[in-house]
């Protein structure tokens, strides 16, 4: 038979010889997508683990936490939040800014003060005392509570400031606030720092509660000249 005659053979043999190679690619292809998800996998599986090793790493590296260091860092913590609180009650400017802050007959400023008391009553005389289990976490839990309800207080007062007024006191609280800086003003003459600080008590009287402590920071930066006199919004006595 001359090949020219047989060419019809020739067509299944090359039929078989594409799927020869076509089968072959196919395998390569799955052989390279099982590699990748192998890798894939591979990554995802240390990702995972990559967190969990680091904190290992870093608990080995750091040194439990003993009582003493406990007790000094709620110390610190309650002592922060009076420092915050103190800004407020001994600075007339802000009690004048943010009146609610001082007035106790609102729930919130009520509710962070018996919680101060709370901490207050809960705290060692220092951070050498050595508390059961029960005291420091009771001093903890106190703190923690003094220094949430602190926080909402202030927000409260900041979100309000002198809205819970008549609009003729908030005209007196306004007032107070621009006589305020006349009195501390040391380019003023020390009759007028006197002048403005008895306007500033007259206006806000009845309105604000100061501290005995609050005024005689303000009479100190008033003018050791003023004879200090009763704190705002004390009873007077009986005539």
């Amino acid at each position: 038979m001359e090949w020219w005659n047989a060419w019809w053979v020739l067509i299944p043999i090359a039929g078989m010889v594409v799927g020869v190679i076509n089968r072959g690619q196919a395998g390569r292809l799955r052989q390279a997508k099982y590699k990748h998800e192998l890798e894939m996998q591979r990554m995802q599986l240390q990702a995972q683990q990559q967190p969990a090793v680091e904190s290992t790493q870093r608990d080995a590296l750091t040194p439990p936490v003993s009582d003493d260091d406990q007790l000094a860092r709620v110390m610190a913590e309650h002592d922060e939040v009076t420092g915050r609180w103190l800004d407020y009650e001994l600075d007339v400017a802000k009690l004048i800014a943010f009146p609610a802050m001082s007035d106790g007959r609102r729930d919130l400023t009520a509710a962070f003060l018996r919680a101060k008391r709370t901490a207050d009553s809960l705290r060692p005389r220092s951070a050498d005392a050595k508390l059961t289990s029960e005291q420091m976490t009771a001093y903890r839990d106190a703190v923690t509570d003094y220094a949430v309800k602190f926080d909402i207080a202030e927000q409260d007062a900041r979100r309000i400031r002198d809205a819970d007024f008549t609009a003729d006191e908030r005209s007196r609280l306004d007032r107070a606030r621009q006589l305020l800086k006349t009195a501390v003003d040391t380019s003023a003459t020390n009759a007028e720092r006197q002048l403005a600080y008895r306007r500033v008590r007259d206006e806000i009287d009845g309105l604000i509660v100061l501290s005995p402590e609050a005024v005689t920071i303000l009479e100190t930066k008033v003018g050791k000249e003023i004879t200090p006199g009763p704190a705002t919004g004390a009873t007077p006595p009986a005539g």
